[in-house]
């Protein structure tokens, strides 16, 4: 699946006042860099088989492929999506948003 990043469900991009209007003011918080990363699945490995990869070798993840990804933020799970094609790029489209643990 392609898709424009501009023409998001028929919805245009945001732009940094539309964000800027609805999020919160964070002050200079605001400007602190995280890591998102993407989690598509996973398998557990004893050290033993760890040592043995090699290249060609395939490994059946622990996640379907009808499944969503898991959007994780510094290591903590906060969405979950699916994968999508942006030009040459991988991009996520969220499916899912989980609300914040109270106290976090």
């Amino acid at each position: 699946m392609t898709i424009n990043p501009g023409d998001m469900a028929g919805q245009p991009a945001p732009t940094p006042a539309d964000v800027a209007a609805i999020a919160p003011d964070l002050g200079g918080f605001g400007a602190i860099s995280v890591r998102l990363a993407i989690e598509v699945g996973g398998i557990r490995l004893t050290l033993a088989e760890m040592l043995k990869l090699a290249p060609g070798q395939v490994h059946v993840l622990d996640r379907r492929v009808d499944q969503p990804v898991d959007v994780l933020v510094s290591d903590r799970l906060v969405a979950r999506g699916e994968i999508v094609s942006v030009g040459d790029r991988f991009g996520v489209r969220l499916t899912e948003v989980l609300p914040s643990a109270p106290g976090a």
